[in-house]
């Protein structure tokens, strides 16, 4: 990369990104890691019946919110903690601001094309694709998987992976066909972006607010602000740009999934910006002081209803403040106690968090677990089913992390 002079803003925060590299905050990888492990738990416990009614998430029909309504906010909150930092590495690294959007809008596309996949899994018409639905989605996972796996040299064995990963996913999505519910033949449904479209939308939401004011002490928690404003005016009835313009074009919806990801990033500015917080007293009282102004704000507004499926302001606060406290729990122990050994079998899910995610797709679809989940889908036997299917996915996930076989957007 050629050198070039960096004036002003740039250098500081070229400096910060090192000291931020140098020392690198265990607790992110730990919190996803972990989050990885419940995400993967309650995907899979979710098919077995008869069990209490917490192990579910909480009925639309009915107001509150249960551990497993908390997981995803919980990933979004944490992927908001890590774009100050990923931002500011790229940077040090030369980054020009063209580069950096650049890398934040294909991360974007590629998530949502990952999404789609998964989104349509189980939809491709065999008589009009040429094969089983779920030979369909494995190819076209296995295609983006090889495609965006982090080789370690451009050799051209890993060129090969690549391109081949590459022109595998094309020719899956190029003979994708369905059925729609009239009848008529037709592509991709567009309708539903699975977790992974709605990861990159709230990504790419946060990062155009967060990037052109990002050396702004006070932006993310003004920007935090803004969005919960406008998620509980939306909630009120106030018409939303979400109504009026394309799903495509309009990556804030009405402020809720970016209003949590935000929230990461005032927890950033908290623990990793030594001008706020230097000393570990001070990062726990303004932690705990934001988390209590969260929890306290979603007590106030649950008249407007606790809801997952509506992304509701209470559930949003809520959220946001237990994953806030579990984080500075985390965080006490693992980086500042140095007691970080008891997360090593799933920390690498944390590090390597797409593949890890995608892992357990693959295993379904290639039908290697539904003797195991029709045989024990009732009770407490599914539970232990579900137990030992996390373990073996986060097994995977760790040796591939070992051998170094990761993806990297």
């Amino acid at each position: 990369m050629l050198p070039r002079t960096v004036p002003g803003d740039a250098r500081n925060e070229q400096k910060s990104a090192k000291v931020t590299e140098t020392a690198r905050i265990r607790s992110i990888d730990i919190f996803r890691g972990l989050t990885m492990l419940v995400m993967i738990f309650v995907n899979d416990v979710g098919s077995v019946r008869g069990l209490p009614w917490w192990t579910y998430h909480m009925s639309p029909d009915n107001s509150g919110m249960t551990y497993v309504d908390v997981v995803f906010p919980a990933f979004l909150f944490i992927v908001g903690m890590a774009i100050p930092l990923a931002i500011r590495r790229r940077i040090a690294h030369g980054d020009t601001m063209a580069r950096l959007w650049f890398h934040i809008l294909t991360r974007a596309l590629s998530l949502v094309v990952m999404g789609l996949i998964l989104a349509n899994a189980g939809h491709a018409d065999q008589r009009l694709t040429g094969m089983p639905p779920n030979l369909w989605s494995a190819l076209a996972l296995i295609g983006a998987i090889l495609f965006w796996l982090a080789y370690p040299r451009a050799q051209t064995l890993y060129r090969a992976l690549k391109f081949a990963g590459l022109a595998l996913l094309i020719v899956m999505l190029a003979i994708f066909r369905r059925t729609t519910a009239a009848g008529q033949v037709a592509w991709l449904d567009f309708g539903y972006w699975e977790i992974l479209g709605l990861i990159a939308r709230v990504y790419l939401a946060v990062s155009i607010l967060y990037v052109p004011l990002r050396n702004k002490v006070w932006a993310p928690v003004a920007l935090f602000g803004g969005l919960t404003v406008f998620s509980i005016a939306a909630r009120l009835g106030m018409p939303s740009p979400a109504h009026l313009l394309p799903y495509w074009l309009w990556p804030f919806d009405s402020g809720e999934l970016p209003s949590v990801a935000m929230a990461g990033v005032v927890a950033s500015l908290i623990f990793v910006d030594s001008k706020i917080a230097g000393t570990f007293r001070r990062k726990a009282l303004l932690a705990l002081g934001f988390a209590a102004i969260l929890l306290a704000g979603g007590w106030a507004l649950t008249p407007l209803g606790i809801s997952k499926n509506a992304a509701t302001p209470a559930w949003c606060l809520f959220s946001e403040g237990i994953s806030l406290v579990l984080f500075l729990a985390i965080y006490w122990l693992a980086d500042v106690r140095q007691g970080y050994r008891w997360a090593a079998f799933f920390k690498p899910a944390g590090s390597n968090t797409l593949l890890t995610y995608l892992l357990p797709d693959l295993v379904y679809f290639s039908g290697a677990a539904s003797w195991i989940a029709a045989r024990f889908a009732i009770g407490w036997p599914g539970v232990a089913r579900s137990v030992a299917f996390t373990g073996f996915i986060l097994a995977v996930a760790f040796l591939l992390t070992r051998m170094r076989i990761r993806m990297q957007l």
